[in-house]
């Protein structure tokens, strides 16, 4: 299997996952302020969210470049 299809799998396996889930979360760890002992942290949320527009296109980006042929 070559890079070109390898690559073609990648995009519609994550164009599929980026329609399903639309989006993912993360946290972040923030240090605000560390007082002798005593040590602050926050715990962030954060949300990313993927347009429908992107998952579709990677979808047929990756069908694109497996039909492709030389």
């Amino acid at each position: 299997m070559n890079s070109v299809k390898m690559l073609a799998i990648v995009l519609i396996v994550a164009g599929g996952l980026g329609l399903a889930y639309g989006g993912f979360t993360y946290t972040k760890e923030t240090h605000q302020a560390k007082l002798g002992p005593i040590e602050l942290s926050v715990k962030d949320t954060q949300t990313v969210n993927i347009p429908i527009w992107a998952g579709v296109g990677a979808i047929v980006a990756g069908v694109f470049l497996l039909t492709l042929r030389k």
